[in-house]
């Protein structure tokens, strides 16, 4: 059971990290991220009580989905192509990386027709990198902006991923930039961003000490990633 053992160990750094910046531990969402892993891996984790899982491709999840409890909260993390769209709708009640206009308007569209109210996080390039998905900073106001107040998906907070192997400063600068456009656009738009999906295995409690509400955890929990 070294899921289930991982898990554990992860639930509680959570938590302490979370208390020891005088939050909530019950405001950060562990999100387990299962992409590459099969079924059964999900499977161990939700035997010992983890509930939401997040997938890089919207292929995986409609694999898993349907073999898997209901009772599991699915989160489309990975970059969202216009024609996955609909297979994202069909399970996903989270989709964190809407990163333009034309796929939050497709995303809406499918969503009224589909009768489907998944919460939405725009991605935003904190980092300037020109390697990463995601909206400038001063490309997110205009997608707020867009959205009908009826909108059958609505848009929730924002999402972000740091750089690779740099300095703990570097992480607290990406994260704290991504809280102060939170910040910034909620006293501007009036819109409600009460969600910050930021942080993974490898950097995840310097984004708690910033603020993240969600963190995606993969390979601390399910272990090395095989590729093909």
């Amino acid at each position: 059971m070294k899921i289930a053992e991982n898990l554990t160990a992860i639930q509680s750094r959570v938590a302490e990290v979370a208390r020891a910046a005088g939050r909530n531990p019950a405001e950060v969402k562990l999100l387990a991220v299962s992409k590459t892993f099969p079924a059964e891996s999900v499977a161990e984790a939700y035997a010992v009580g983890q509930r939401c899982f997040g997938e890089n491709r919207v292929q995986e999840l409609e694999a898993k989905a349907p073999i898997l409890p209901r009772e599991i909260e699915w989160h489309q993390i990975g970059h969202l192509q216009a024609n996955k769209v609909r297979g994202a709708l069909k399970f996903a009640s989270w989709i964190h990386a809407v990163d333009s206009l034309s796929l939050l308007q497709r995303i809406e569209r499918l969503a009224n027709e589909m009768n489907a109210h998944p919460k939405l996080l725009l991605e935003v390039n904190i980092s300037g990198e020109g390697s990463k998905f995601g909206l400038r900073p001063e490309e997110v106001a205009p997608l707020l902006e867009w959205l009908p107040e009826d909108a059958p998906a609505p848009i929730v907070g924002l999402m972000t991923m740091a750089p690779f192997d740099v300095p703990e400063t570097t992480l607290h600068e990406v994260f704290g930039g991504l809280r102060a456009l939170r910040d910034r656009l909620q006293q501007e738009t009036g819109h409600p961003l009460p969600e910050l999906s930021m942080g993974m295995s490898g950097d995840f409690e310097v984004a708690i000490q910033e603020g993240a509400t969600i963190v995606r955890v993969g390979s601390a929990i399910f272990g090395h990633r095989e590729y093909t």
